[in-house]
């Protein structure tokens, strides 16, 4: 099926996003015995003349021929959700596990897709050996850099030349907006953030290096990462890209704050990353723009409304949020280096555990069948309209 600009856009007295839900949904309808995710365009393709298209590999995505027939369609980028976390893929220490992280990059070899390793340096998933010595006394500054140097070498020198990305530091700046206080910066403090993409730097020189975060747009937030990167570049070490984790709210984040934001950072002259994209549709029990993993709430079903299928009503909320991230993600398309979707289909979503475990979400351009949501069709009009 081929969308047209007059397919889309032909109807007047509707807004687009409107049109598109309900053009999806007349198409669902009609075409109940075809699988829609055959007949839809793939997002690389439709954004290849703006920026990659990527999507997170999970545990077991790889296994699942229907995950990796959608990936081999819809991207040509794919990050490693967990396959390269320091407690996956060094659990001891002298031990290293490179089966899942091999297999990751076999297969973004094989595809030709943009790999991109997650993640070198974080205070979270990072086991607690690392820190620590033999008597359970927290390391000295000097072993705990030597430790980090030693691991961010092996890491990044076995897959020097082949993995194109690596969120060297993840999440440095807590949400209100200083250092975060973490094991890292305890014992080696702020420093910590500089010699990880010193020593990334020396692994691959020609590795893009990204600092990683969530809630940038909020411009508190926004503030203390210029100033962290451009402290950084002072010493003249390479920060190539901020990763703005795209962990969003169907009222978060505002659109003139996310302009703002990726303008900030081109400004600084480094490219903008876009790295977890995924729109919250469900109630919290406190306002909750972020992702900090340490944060979970205890089930209550007031905040699971949606277990039997989201209203049309949020279904066009979702679309009409997705349309205007991807409009503000075009205008700034020069400086973008990718789009990275988190997961590919609803069901695999962290946003279904997260805050609140056993919950039903929908936050992502493809439903639990692998069938394309308005969201998705809502995301592809924002080409066309900017095409016209």
């Amino acid at each position: 099926m081929i969308f047209t600009d007059k397919t889309i856009f032909g109807i007047s007295g509707l807004s687009n996003v409107l049109f598109i839900l309900l053009f999806s949904m007349v198409l669902m309808q009609s075409c109940a015995h075809v699988n829609q995710a055959d007949e839809v365009p793939g997002l690389k393709e439709v954004f290849s003349e703006y920026f990659p298209m990527g999507v997170s590999i999970g545990q077991n995505t790889l296994k699942d021929s229907m995950d990796v027939k959608m990936i081999l369609k819809h991207f040509n980028s794919i990050t490693s959700e967990n396959y390269m976390k320091w407690e996956f893929i060094h659990p001891q220490p002298e031990i290293y596990d490179f089966a899942a992280a091999d297999s990751f990059v076999e297969f973004g070899e094989k595809n030709n897709m943009h790999m991109v390793g997650h993640v070198l340096v974080w205070h979270s998933q990072t086991p607690e050996w690392v820190f620590k010595d033999e008597t359970g006394n927290l390391v000295s500054s000097e072993v705990l850099l030597e430790r980090m140097k030693e691991h961010i070498f092996t890491v990044v020198g076995r897959y020097k030349g082949k993995i194109r990305s690596w969120d060297v530091v993840n999440e440095a700046i807590d949400d209100n907006g200083e250092i975060r206080k973490n094991i890292w910066y305890e014992i080696l403090g702020e420093e910590y953030v500089k010699k990880a993409f010193e020593f990334a730097r020396e692994a691959d020189p020609n590795a893009e290096l990204i600092y990683n975060d969530y809630s940038i747009p909020t411009p508190f937030k926004r503030d203390a990462i210029v100033k962290l990167i451009e402290t950084i570049q002072s010493d003249g070490i390479d920060v190539d890209a901020v990763g703005m984790q795209a962990h969003y709210q169907l009222d978060y984040p505002l659109k003139e704050d996310l302009d703002a934001c990726i303008q900030a950072f081109a400004d600084l002259g480094v490219k903008i990353a876009i790295t977890e994209l995924d729109i919250n549709v469900l109630p919290n029990p406190e306002a909750q723009i972020g992702a900090d993993v340490r944060i979970s709430y205890e089930f209550q079903e007031k905040y699971n409304p949606y277990v039997t299928g989201l209203p049309d009503s949020v279904q066009l909320q979702l679309a009409e949020k997705y349309r205007e991230c991807f409009d503000v993600f075009i205008k700034h398309k020069d400086n973008i280096s990718r789009v990275t979707i988190w997961g590919i289909q609803d069901g695999q979503s962290w946003k279904n555990h997260w805050p609140i475990p056993g919950r039903t979400n929908y936050p992502l351009l493809f439903d639990r069948n692998y069938q394309p949501k308005p969201a998705y069709f809502s995301v592809i009009g924002s080409v066309k309209k900017e095409q016209k």
